[in-house]
């Protein structure tokens, strides 16, 4: 099923504004922080200390990951899990972990939170979840403070400023809110009135962590999620849900032009922005050149398409893990987020980046 290119879905991969390029090889001492805010997507173990029913802390999640199953939504690494690695960073710990303090978060935290959406209400019946206002609110107030005592002001505002921060958010405003007919979203707003509404409330946090020194921005946006297992369990078969990605259109374009506006308004920041919208779309229309084989169903999953019920604790998934694009209803594997993040760092399309490519980043510092 071919997927339509509709706009900028941004992966951001702002984790590379101060990298230098050499042999294929990323990774600069300069970038002293990695600070991951976003949903499932990146999410490396939050919600195992919440009171919420979207949790991956059991088998087979993590069944390829090095540490097993730590609350990661794939079989094995995550979008963000690579990029720290080509930074030459540690995976930043998730934040609810009683053990996330102290020189520990010296190369940054990961506030993701599963089913938490850029509106406060997304995500809502799953039950407790860091939401983005919530998450800015833990960076500020919890770790910012722990990093100032460690340091000293002065050293603090020269940290942040070599810092970048990772923001993947989106998915769930349109999963698990506006799509759903019991939230009102789709009664009270028409697409473009709802995109707009998550781009102002995006920007207003974006504002809020360049105002406490943040200054290299991943602005991470929605990729076609109208071919996910759970989506296309509810279209005709043999079909991605086309609505749902027809939708993403105002979003992902807006974002675009947000990162311009910010760049413009924020004196010595960079906000890049990764379209995920194109790289995901890439794949799912040339699945061989890719080396995947099946596109349309999860790997771990129960119902038509494997889509219906993701993952049961203890259900042993598929073998060739390497060769499907969805691990389970909703995300990705562990094979699909590591050709995100080469993309996203040595791609030279500029489908994928804007407003700069990885490797013409550091002459427009």
């Amino acid at each position: 099923m071919s997927v339509a290119n509709n706009g900028t879905l941004s992966v951001g991969l702002l984790v590379l504004v101060l990298l230098n390029y050499s042999n294929g090889v990323m990774g600069d001492p300069a970038v002293t922080g990695f600070f991951v805010f976003g949903d499932s997507l990146v999410d490396v173990g939050n919600n195992n200390y919440l009171s919420s029913m979207a949790k991956a802390n059991y088998y087979p999640y993590g069944v390829d990951f090095e540490f097993g199953t730590t609350g990661r939504f794939s079989n094995g690494k995550t979008f963000v899990d690579f990029l720290a690695r080509m930074l030459g960073l540690p995976y930043p710990p998730a934040f609810a972990d009683p053990n996330t303090n102290g020189p520990r978060i010296l190369g940054g935290v990961n506030y993701a939170s599963a089913a938490a959406g850029i509106l406060d209400e997304s995500g809502q019946h799953y039950g407790e979840r860091y939401t983005l206002s919530q998450q800015v609110l833990n960076f500020e107030t919890n770790t910012l403070n722990q990093l100032r005592t460690m340091m000293g002001a002065s050293n603090l505002t020269d940290y942040l400023a070599k810092s970048i921060a990772i923001l993947a958010f989106g998915s769930n405003d349109y999963i698990n809110n506006y799509l759903m007919p019991t939230y009102p979203s789709q009664f009270t707003y028409t697409p473009p009135q709802f995109a707009n509404l998550l781009l102002n409330r995006y920007a207003r946090q974006l504002l809020a962590l360049y105002s406490v020194g943040l200054r290299k921005f991943l602005v991470a946006g929605i990729a076609p999620i109208g071919c996910i297992p759970s989506l296309r369990a509810q279209a005709p078969p043999g079909r991605c849900y086309d609505y749902a990605n027809q939708i993403l259109g105002t979003f992902n374009e807006g974002l675009k032009s947000l990162t311009d506006q910010l760049n413009n308004r924020c004196p010595g920041a960079v906000f890049v922005s990764f379209n995920t919208y194109a790289a995901v779309g890439d794949i799912l229309n040339n699945p061989a050149t890719f080396g995947f084989g099946t596109i349309d169903r999860a790997c771990c999953g129960i119902g038509r398409d494997q889509g219906q019920i993701t993952c049961l604790p203890y259900v042993m998934p598929c073998f060739n893990r390497n060769q499907f694009v969805f691990w389970d209803a909703f995300h990705p594997t562990e094979a699909v987020n590591a050709i995100l993040a080469r993309k996203a760092a040595y791609g030279s399309s500029s489908n994928y980046w804007y407003p700069f490519n990885l490797l013409n980043i550091t002459l427009n510092q």
